[in-house]
């Protein structure tokens, strides 16, 4: 079986965030949300989808985590190898390969900032 980082980020999100993932579609049972608590918002998303979908190489379906960067990171991490436009979103998310391509502390870095992207505006005091 491919490497995937799919259990280890979902034990991250649990250690650090108490998130558990939602599993909305019953077409994509393996679809898992994660959701913050605070304003319902999404932070991220694990799909696994056939790599032609992705316009890679391949018949077989991949796992990938969706999550929300800023206009910035967002324009400097879409040539990386392994970081892909996010699937099936609009706006700012990109869809990052589980298959080892990507180191996984690069992943947990994103997941924190999607986190915080999302999140509630502070107010300036």
């Amino acid at each position: 079986m491919e490497l995937s980082y799919r259990e280890n980020i979902l034990q991250y999100v649990k250690r650090k965030y108490k998130t558990r993932p939602e599993y909305l579609w019953a077409r994509y049972p393996t679809y898992a949300v994660l959701r913050r608590d605070d304003n319902r918002k999404w932070y991220g998303i694990i799909m696994n989808v056939p790599r032609a979908r992705l316009g890679l190489s391949g018949n077989d379906a991949i796992d990938i985590l969706n999550v929300k960067c800023d206009a910035g990171l967002y324009d400097f991490l879409r040539g990386e190898r392994g970081v892909l436009r996010g699937y099936h979103m609009g706006g700012t998310w990109i869809s990052v390969l589980l298959d080892g391509t990507v180191p996984i502390n690069q992943i947990y870095s994103l997941i924190r900032g999607s986190y915080d992207t999302v999140g509630p505006k502070q107010l300036m005091t």
